[in-house]
């Protein structure tokens, strides 16, 4: 297998690898942990392959996750990979709020830096957007960081366009995280268009649909109690009967052309175009290989075209998330002028 190439993600100077490596699943979120010794494997199966651009945030475990790669990167691989890590959802006693006023800001950096074993944060990403305060005021305590040298690149992750704007103004946003799926396309009439105007990167999470594209309605008989896809409205079962025939069709060409529904899936959003990198999650190390293969399928505007038709918006049953979840519809903040530290 040839290993994985490499790609300029925004224009600040920021080189991974053309796919990442979701790491969620491994610390829980889609069933119960995995053994750490078979994650630290597969973490570093990935960088031997090519896969170096490693995606994590505080909250997975919470903590456990970055406290994985930490010890999957003194192991070896701590040179070759881009490590882009979260902070921004808070826990404290069972609750959890979206925090971005600067002392959380820098003391979330600082518990990061220490877990994950290392001096500076390749790309630092605000998980959510705090709505109550400026997102100047997030940014600018971002910035001073990366002036001390604890942070190489600044990202936002579910962020609007306006939001996204803005928090460019304070200083270069490098990457936006965004959901970006075959069933999952509404950032593509304005977030997408204001990253490329804004020379800032695009990492896509959920590139598969959650797992939909890999297995379809197969899926749901194999998830566990505790996974949180069970909240997803998508995988709701009055939802997930009808969705099945998406999956079934995406299958049907996939057979044609010779790969798998999941490379299929994935070659989509691949040729999405240049600027972005999909970071796909798995804690198998037969499904890194099946992921990097998908960088070999190649689609026609046609192809594409037949791919889209089979999850438009009309089709899919569902909302990505449960009302009340932020997202980017969700995450423009108040005027500076409304700011008043504590």
């Amino acid at each position: 297998m040839e290993k994985v190439g490499r790609m300029k993600l925004g224009s600040q100077g920021l080189e991974v690898s053309m796919q990442g490596l979701g790491c969620m699943s491994m610390s829980g979120f889609y069933g119960p942990p995995k053994p750490q010794h078979d994650m630290i494997a597969l973490i570093h199966h990935a960088v031997e392959s090519g896969v170096t651009f490693l995606d994590t945030s505080d909250i997975y475990g919470p903590y456990t996750n970055e406290l994985l790669l930490g010890k999957a990167m003194r192991e070896g691989v701590r040179e070759k990979v881009e490590l882009a890590t979260k902070f921004g959802v808070y826990f404290s006693e069972g609750k959890g709020e979206i925090r971005g006023d600067p002392a959380y800001v820098r003391a979330a950096c600082e518990a990061s830096l220490k877990r994950l074993g290392i001096d500076c944060i390749h790309l630092y990403y605000q998980h959510r957007v705090d709505t109550r305060v400026p997102i100047e005021i997030t940014i600018g305590e971002l910035k001073k960081l990366v002036e001390e040298g604890k942070i190489k690149y600044i990202g936002l992750s579910e962020a609007s366009a306006s939001t996204i704007r803005r928090a460019h103004a304070v200083h270069p946003i490098t990457a936006v995280q965004l959901e970006w799926s075959l069933w999952s396309r509404d950032v593509e009439e304005e977030i997408v268009p204001t990253c490329r105007e804004l020379g800032i990167g695009i990492v896509a999470y959920g590139p598969l649909g959650q797992g939909f594209f890999s297995s379809g309605s197969k899926l749901l008989e194999q998830m566990s109690k505790d996974d949180v896809r069970w909240t997803l409205p998508r995988f709701k079962p009055e939802n997930a009967k009808q969705n099945k025939t998406i999956f079934e069709r995406v299958a049907e060409l996939a057979a044609k052309k010779g790969c798998t529904p999941s490379q299929l899936a994935l070659a989509w959003v691949h040729h999405q175009g240049k600027d972005v990198c999909p970071i796909p999650g798995t804690t198998k190390i037969e499904n890194i290989n099946q992921n990097i293969g998908a960088l070999s399928v190649k689609l026609t505007p046609e192809e594409m075209a037949e791919l889209e038709s089979y999850a438009a918006t009309d089709v899919v049953k569902g909302d990505r998330y449960e009302k009340g979840i932020p997202t980017w519809k969700t995450s423009d903040t108040p005027p500076l002028s409304s700011w008043k530290a504590s």
